[in-house]
């Protein structure tokens, strides 16, 4: 049986479970792109029997990560731009991200994506999608605060073929959706318990922010709009 690895991320748990089901991972090379990616890369360094690499585009993400995986010699964390790394061309056996580039600086990730791949190497990404083409005003709303731009779910798989990549797998994750909505006011409400004042003030809009969206998901409607798929690509 699978250790249950308490993913924080649109898609649970169920993402990194099923790639690890359809992958021979040994010996491979790999790069995780995403804050709250620490279980992840874990699992990518106990898997492969070799170093993984963790990528963060913020200081308080890169702080939050070394404090969670500690001194874990198998773990590599780099504060970079998604979109511009230092990496060498063809570094990389797998690139992995869960929700981390959904936005409109997909297309220059995806092309930096590719250069650090292997030739063969597989693209991991499990994207926030929309379900249909015509939001209503509040869903355009939730995208525009999470800085969100994602693809239509009936575009997304001719988005990658266009870039010249290989489809090996594919699953739709919109089932975990409202676990992972319930798990967030949770936590936020658990969190806000322990906050001072002073926190709470400084913290004011992305408690909103969080609260809004959760909400909106769970008891508003956005379940028919917002929705999550998963690719496993391979670089041709």
């Amino acid at each position: 049986m699978e250790n249950k690895l308490n993913i924080f991320l649109p898609g649970l748990d169920n993402q990194i479970r099923f790639v690890r089901r359809q992958l021979e991972l040994e010996g491979k090379t790999t790069l995780t792109l995403g804050s709250a990616s620490e279980g992840i890369v874990k699992t990518f360094a106990n898997e492969t029997s070799k170093k993984a690499e963790l990528v963060v585009e913020d200081y308080s993400s890169l702080m939050n990560s070394r404090l969670l995986l500690g001194d874990d010699k198998n773990v590599n964390i780099r504060l970079m731009d998604y979109e511009y790394t230092d990496f060498e061309d063809s570094t990389f056996d797998v690139v992995y991200t869960q929700g981390g580039i959904s936005n409109p600086r997909r297309n220059k990730i995806v092309k930096e994506i590719k250069r650090i791949l292997k030739p063969n190497g597989v693209f991991c990404v499990g994207e926030v999608v929309s379900l249909n083409e015509n939001l209503p005003q509040f869903v355009i709303d939730i995208y525009d605060s999470s800085e969100l731009e994602p693809l239509q779910l009936n575009k997304i798989e001719n988005y990658y073929l266009e870039r010249n990549f290989e489809i090996i797998e594919k699953k739709d994750l919109s089932f975990t959706l409202k676990d992972y909505y319930s798990k967030n006011l949770y936590e936020l409400k658990k969190s806000v318990n322990e906050m001072a004042e002073n926190e709470k003030s400084y913290y004011k809009k992305l408690i909103k922010m969080i609260s809004h969206e959760a909400k909106a998901f769970l008891s508003e409607g956005a379940d028919k709009y917002i929705g999550f798929y998963l690719l496993i690509l391979k670089r041709k």
